[in-house]
């Protein structure tokens, strides 16, 4: 982490630069964010949260020494130095347990970060505020600010008896909740410099007292909220002036920058400002998962109309079956009419399809659909008709005519708009 606390120093110092985090566990996201990283010459940030890998598996069936393994096996197929790749933990706190009481759901916490510290993870954000069983809602900042000094605390100690570099911190949280609003965007507030003030204030006092001085000399970031959000179906754009006072409040902290959550969907222009405002760590997760999903849906149709529909592998029809038959990470989030539930799980911009990509019958889909397409190459017209940027590259003997490269490159699009945003040209 010695790199990124260097690039910390870089930006205090008046350089505009940043970093972007990978928050995806999908293996083709990871793919094109190495070999993006491989071809630009820069270090890749992933970050795992307790909902896809934690001691129990999470959603991805992964612990975190697994979820380390399998990042380091795409990176050595990448040909990417596995020091080049940072790992980091998001929203580390008792956020899978909350239906537990405090005491039960921060023990399962501990765990959780002994063992993501001990595997490698040295990115790590401390998130204790939302309320678990019998807690009031919301909690209270000394509260919030006391877990997260345990929490904290036990990672000190893994990091001593596991060795390597010390992990750097990053402390607050985001309003609304992670993953995209649940509701309408209408009301967005801006964190004020006052609160941040006192995030600050409470969480220094919290590390004080548990003696966690060192720790907090590596606490280099602070979750906010800049005025950007997106919900199902709509984006808030960054607008500058909202956030001047926050902007400028930063620049006498030391040491400290800001990590912005829920950044996608930001037209380019509005990630180079963010960062250039000092929000210089920019999160991202469901927009990269929701570009795959749109290349997989214009396969789905190119097979369909190329092959007929009695030989395709019938993808989306697929997806659409798991994901009624398992309606567990959506029937929350998505309401409304039979039809609206039905646009919501397909195309919602919160894209919770991504947790049905390891579901087996899904996986078959999607390897049916290569397979077909590598059997039957797709005329570059109908390529065109639904993969234009894709069909273009083709063409111009800049992207193979593997289907899977298809899908990799519409990823690397909007990886690409975050890197032009934290490595500016002439830096």
């Amino acid at each position: 982490m010695q790199q990124l606390l260097q690039l910390v120093e870089q930006h205090k110092a008046g350089m505009p630069v940043g970093i972007f985090s990978v928050c995806s566990a999908h293996p083709w996201v990871l793919k094109a964010a190495l070999r993006q990283a491989k071809a630009r010459g820069t270090p890749v940030l992933v970050e795992a949260t307790s909902n896809q890998v934690n001691q129990f598996g999470g959603y991805t069936g992964q612990t975190a020494a697994q979820f380390r393994d399998a990042l380091w096996r795409l990176a050595d197929e990448a040909g990417l130095a596995r020091e080049r790749v940072w790992l980091g933990r998001d929203h580390l706190g008792p956020n899978a347990w909350q239906d537990r009481p405090a005491q039960e759901a921060m023990a399962l916490a501990e765990t959780l970060i002994d063992d993501y510290v001990r595997a490698g993870f040295r990115k790590i954000h401390l998130d204790c505020s939302m309320s678990c069983a019998g807690d009031p809602s919301p909690l209270g900042d000394a509260t919030v600010a006391e877990r997260a000094a345990r929490l904290c605390a036990v990672a000190e100690r893994a990091w001593a008896q596991s060795g390597g570099e010390a992990p750097v911190y990053v402390i607050g949280t985001e309003v609304p909740v992670p993953g995209g609003a649940q509701e309408a965007l209408a009301g967005l507030q801006v964190t004020t410099p006052q609160a941040v003030e006192q995030t600050l204030e409470t969480h220094r006092i919290a590390w004080q007292k548990a003696e966690l001085n060192d720790a907090w000399q590596r606490t280099i970031a602070l979750v906010v909220q800049p005025g950007v959000e997106f919900d199902h179906h709509s984006v808030e754009h960054y607008q500058p002036q909202r956030a001047d006072a926050l902007s400028h409040f930063i620049e006498r902290q030391p040491g400290m920058i800001y990590e912005a959550h829920s950044t996608d969907y930001q037209p380019p222009q509005a990630y180079r400002q963010l960062v250039r405002d000092h929000f210089a760590i920019l999160k991202v997760g469901p927009a990269l998962t929701f570009a795959l999903r749109e290349a997989l849906f214009a396969l789905d149709r190119i097979e369909r109309e190329w092959l007929g529909e009695r030989q395709s592998a019938q993808l989306c029809a697929t997806l659409e079956q798991v994901m009624r038959e398992q309606p567990q990470q959506w029937s929350r989030y998505y309401h409304g009419t039979p039809h609206q539930q039905y646009l919501d799980r397909h195309y919602s911009l919160s894209d919770r399809v991504r947790y049905y990509w390891p579901q087996p019958q899904v996986q078959q889909a999607v390897d049916g659909l290569l397979d077909n397409l590598r059997r039957s190459p797709v005329p570059l017209a109908l390529l065109s008709q639904y993969l234009p940027d894709q069909a273009r590259a083709l063409n111009a003997g800049e992207l193979s005519a593997d289907p899977q490269e298809w899908v990799l490159h519409k990823v690397t699009q909007v990886l690409d708009d975050y890197h032009a945003a934290c490595y500016p040209e002439g830096l």
